[in-house]
């Protein structure tokens, strides 16, 4: 099923400073994730950002805040977002089923989400080139383990173009100087 930006909503998983620099290739990570944050945003797709146990992990990373502008990132404590009751609400308060999930990290928050979302009756499309974990291992496990489940996998570039849907329009341009 093709993803409708109106139906579509997108989750960014923990990108925090004491956790993404001990990730594999967190340097094209935080590339990626700025270039999909910001698409989102110009498509006008509603984001809502996660921070685990901030006391321990510290803020999102200065990188990924300056793209998020306003959106302030909700602190949770279960791994799963899901098992979270102030981001189920602010989730809920969205009401689209379909969603982008991308985030740090790949084996713990974001497979469990993922799961979560799944068993709730959502379409969760993880965006493989904005996922990471300390070992490659890791990541690449728990990507088949959500395809398994029944999750979707694509790129950044991808699932922007996927949304936009036609060339031509100032969205498209955006996203067109976006990812070259």
């Amino acid at each position: 099923m093709r993803l409708i930006k109106e139906n579509t909503a997108a989750v960014i998983i923990d990108m925090q400073e004491k956790l993404t620099p001990h990730v594999q290739q967190h340097k094209d990570l935080i590339e990626r994730m700025k270039i999909l944050i910001k698409g989102l945003k110009a498509l006008g797709v509603p984001i809502i950002v996660t921070e685990q146990y901030r006391k321990g992990l510290g803020p999102t990373i200065p990188e990924i805040a300056e793209v998020l502008d306003s959106n302030k990132p909700l602190e949770k404590m279960a791994f799963s977002c899901c098992d979270d009751d102030e981001f189920q609400k602010a989730f809920d308060q969205i009401g689209r089923k379909q969603v982008i999930v991308a985030g740090i990290e790949t084996h713990v928050c974001v497979l469990q989400t993922v799961i979560d979302l799944i068993e709730k009756g959502f379409q969760p499309v993880v965006i493989e080139d904005c996922l990471s974990s300390r070992k490659i291992s890791d990541k690449e496990t728990a990507l088949k383990r959500m395809i398994q489940e029944g999750a979707r996998v694509a790129s950044c570039e991808s699932i922007l173009f996927e949304l936009c849907r036609y060339a031509g329009t100032d969205t498209f341009k955006k996203i067109s100087k976006m990812v070259k």
